[in-house]
């Protein structure tokens, strides 16, 4: 059988693999709060703060989905045309035109363009951010944020092009198969570094200092039978007034973290509510499941974009003649910017169902609906969150339940429980 035959083979393995584990990690059967139950927690919410986060979320969308737009048209207009090739050639000329520049120094100079001419709209929101009161670290902290995040970036894209494109010239061939296991093996390296690497490049993460609320949390985890490597606290403060946790990590890297504003903003037991939520995420697994699945459907696009690649109308259009040299790189982007968007509300979905399990299990762990319910409010106050968001913009990419639906979550426990 030719490569071609066995990549066709392979995505098929791998799609399948995929819906398995869609199927067998994602709670798909998780019911919605019933809507009447949403209409009525919403009624109870100050108008003035429905108003102030409506308002907040109608400044941030031009920009939002102007950036969306503007990051779209330049990947196609890089990726479907010869200009992304030349940009490629120019950004290897001065290194003697050798691969690795084209491939490393290349790959960047897209990249950086995109980011470039998307700026303005990151512009956009932290001026709006600063406008509602939600950063604390003015512009020059905004500044240098965006330059580790660039920094942090280049490293990582560097790595990988030039990883890739090594496999690419030693083997022509069969680059797509070591291609799809670097891409998985990638994925889950990712999950075990960031944490301990990336993670404090941007914030500083101290123990809980020891105290009735750490006791509790110690407490809860243990009696939830999760075991966490560590109770943290990031400076979050010193730059958004934001209250947040989340778990990240897997196995000795797992810890749970919890922003400074929420430890300010919230009571000891809404802190106990949101962790709870926390440790349901470690509970199922979902840090790992996150991660088979980003390792699966990694592997798989790097096979799709093989076959895609012998699709000579698409090569004549970037003026390349293989989707496996450098100069190519443009057209790899550009196809996946394309699957990005249209697997947004896919992924969307998934988040919204993974993070009401959470909530369910934060609802049982605690047996508190009403302080559930109290750190909900609090959450959208803070955060300015739209507690009933439009339902178009909702289904493309709310990664949470919205206000309304956890608050009524937290209502159907309580009648169910009689708590």
């Amino acid at each position: 059988m030719t490569p071609r035959g066995w990549a066709l083979l392979a995505l098929a393995a791998l799609a399948a693999a995929l819906l398995l584990a869609a199927a067998l990690l994602i709670p798909w059967a998780r019911p919605l709060a019933p809507r009447a139950d949403q209409l009525a927690a919403l009624r109870t919410l100050p108008a003035e703060q429905v108003a102030r986060g409506r308002a907040f979320h109608a400044a941030l969308r031009p920009g939002g989905y102007g950036a969306l737009a503007v990051g779209l048209l330049v990947a196609l207009a890089l990726g479907l045309t010869p200009l992304g090739a030349r940009l490629v050639e120019l950004a290897g000329r001065p290194f003697g035109d050798h691969w690795v520049a084209r491939a490393v120094l290349g790959g960047l100079a897209v990249v950086l363009v995109a980011d470039l001419l998307t700026l303005p709209f990151s512009a956009w929101r932290q001026s709006v951010l600063t406008r509602y009161g939600l950063s604390t670290h003015g512009w020059s902290g905004w500044a240098v944020d965006l330059l580790k995040s660039y920094a942090v970036s280049a490293v990582i894209a560097a790595l990988a092009l030039l990883g890739f494109y090594t496999v690419t010239r030693l083997a022509p061939r069969w680059w797509w198969a070591f291609g799809a296991a670097g891409a998985a093996g990638l994925v889950l390296l990712l999950s075990f570094v960031l944490p301990v690497l990336v993670e404090p490049v941007f914030n500083r993460f101290t123990p809980m200092e020891p105290g009735p609320l750490r006791q509790e949390l110690v407490g809860l985890a243990a009696r939830d039978g999760v075991p966490v490597r560590d109770v943290l606290v990031a400076d979050a403060s010193r730059r958004t007034r934001a209250v947040n946790a989340y778990v990240s990590g897997l196995g000795p890297t797992r810890r749970v973290v919890v922003y400074d504003t929420l430890l300010r903003e919230a009571t000891p037991a809404e802190v106990t509510s949101v962790v709870a939520h926390e440790l349901g995420h470690a509970k199922d697994r979902d840090v790992w499941a996150g991660t088979l699945l980003g390792a699966l459907g990694a592997a798989a696009a790097v096979v799709a974009l093989y076959l895609l690649g012998s699709w000579s109308a698409l090569l004549r259009l970037a003026g390349v003649d293989s989707i496996a040299e450098p100069r190519a790189f443009p057209l790899l982007l550009a196809l996946v910017t394309v699957v990005g968007l249209v697997a947004a509300p896919a992924q969307a979905l998934v988040s919204r169902l993974v993070e009401a399990r959470a909530d369910a299990h934060a609802l049982a762990l605690t047996g508190d609906p009403a302080t559930f319910e109290a750190m909900q409010r609090r959450l959208a106050g803070v955060n300015l969150a739209d507690p009933d968001p439009p339902r178009w913009e909702y289904l493309w990419s709310a990664s949470h339940p919205s206000t309304v639906e956890r608050m009524a979550a937290a209502r159907a426990y309580a009648r169910e429980t009689g708590r």
